[in-house]
């Protein structure tokens, strides 16, 4: 039986370790996109995460109500439209009284309840809010346009 030598031996593992380092290291970063996401070093950002909550005022009128809702969805178009909004969904009967979700681009907190203030939904009080920094992927805002491409009808 042959014994391997230690000069092989090394280069061996170097050229194993050399493999898992390429392996590493991201071949497919795209600096422009990053630089458009506006994408950190560890490809995230920052956001506010918002949580819609059954507000203080009750709408018994039907017609009401759906006014308002549909001025909410309209909201959440235009906002989605203007690339301040990139995640908006309800939540299912929940007994914590959690009536939907949104993500905003908005970073700063003041500014993002200002923003909130253009739904008729919201400034009416059906829905309060709960607004709460938070760090994430930057590429989530690229996930509308997928979204545009796989939504065969629109509210």
């Amino acid at each position: 039986m042959t014994s391997i030598k230690p000069q092989r031996l090394f280069i061996f593992w170097v050229g194993v370790l050399f493999s898992f380092s390429l392996l590493a290291q991201d071949a497919t970063y795209d600096p422009e996109l990053a630089k458009k996401l506006g994408a950190d070093d560890y490809g995230m950002k920052s956001y506010t995460f918002v949580i819609l909550k059954t507000g203080p005022t009750k709408v018994e009128d039907p017609q009401k109500v759906s006014e308002l809702m549909r001025g909410h969805l309209d909201n959440i178009g235009k906002l989605a439209e203007e690339g301040k909004l990139i995640v908006a969904g309800p939540f299912g009967k929940n007994d914590l009284q959690y009536r939907g979700l949104f993500i905003l681009t908005i970073q700063d907190i003041e500014e993002a309840k200002a923003l909130l203030q253009t739904d008729p939904a919201i400034k009416a009080g059906v829905f309060e809010l709960e607004l709460i920094p938070w760090y994430g992927a930057a590429a989530l805002g690229t996930y509308l346009d997928t979204q545009k491409k796989i939504t065969k009808t629109h509210p």
